[in-house]
């Protein structure tokens, strides 16, 4: 019989995790709690000791003692563990932070117990790598290379480090080269359709894709924008 999923909810108002516990465990999650940044870091370090896994972080970000984005820079500079952000503050620059430091999703307070399970799920569901061997395939260009087994990009010779959202959208794009996705169609495709996130989260990441892989941003050479439409990839060079 395979294990529960363990999912540590790190968030310091005991009603609201509590709640949240309560719709997890009813859909056969396991689940771990701190109350802050300190605490979830003892809580990791614990699991790991026991060479026990959490598969999956639910992060509140005002946190007593450390904040949650220096909880989750501290977790993606040891493991790979999902994050999904839980915050009061959903302004933008407060969502690029979280998309810089590589988490996976962000939800905005106040939310649905149901809406952050579902979101859970479909974390967790991506970050399965499930799909069939055409997936695996490398996308070769002149000046790019990116390799979904390794999870690697490497363009104009440099290796480039992309979050796990950034290069499932770089992947997919690559993989229908000219053809036109709205941003509507890239939240339902990439993130997945219980995904209840606005359609700037999908410019946030072309914004910082750009920066990353294109030799001029500002003029892209691979993600095209179709004004009124959406997105495209580029694969002539």
């Amino acid at each position: 019989m395979p294990r529960s999923r363990t999912i540590l909810i790190v968030e310091d108002e005991r009603t609201l995790r509590e709640v949240v516990r309560k719709y997890l465990e009813l859909d056969g999650f396991a689940v771990l709690e701190a109350a802050t940044g300190t605490e979830a870091l003892s809580v990791l370090q614990a699991q790991s000791e026991r060479g026990q896994e959490i598969d999956l972080i639910l992060l509140d970000i005002m946190l007593p003692e450390l904040d949650g984005f220096t909880v989750a820079r501290k977790v993606r500079s040891d493991a790979d563990i999902p994050i999904i952000v839980l915050s009061s503050r959903g302004e933008e620059n407060d969502r690029l932070s979280g998309f810089d430091i590589g988490v996976d999703d962000y939800v905005v307070k106040p939310f649905s117990p149901r809406e952050v399970v579902a979101r859970v799920k479909a974390v967790l569901r991506r970050n399965a790598g499930l799909g069939g061997a055409e997936d695996d395939k490398p996308i070769i260009l002149p000046q790019l290379r990116i390799d979904p087994r390794g999870h690697a990009v490497i363009a104009a010779g440099k290796s480039i480090a992309l979050t796990a959202k950034e290069f499932d959208l770089l992947y997919f794009l690559a993989r229908h080269p000219g053809q036109v996705f709205a941003r509507e169609q890239l939240l339902d495709l990439v993130w997945g359709f219980e995904f209840y996130g606005d359609d700037s989260t999908v410019t946030v990441h072309i914004r910082r894709l750009r920066e990353k892989i294109e030799p001029d941003p500002a003029a892209p050479t691979y993600i095209q924008t179709i004004w009124g439409v959406g997105y495209k990839f580029e694969a002539s060079e």
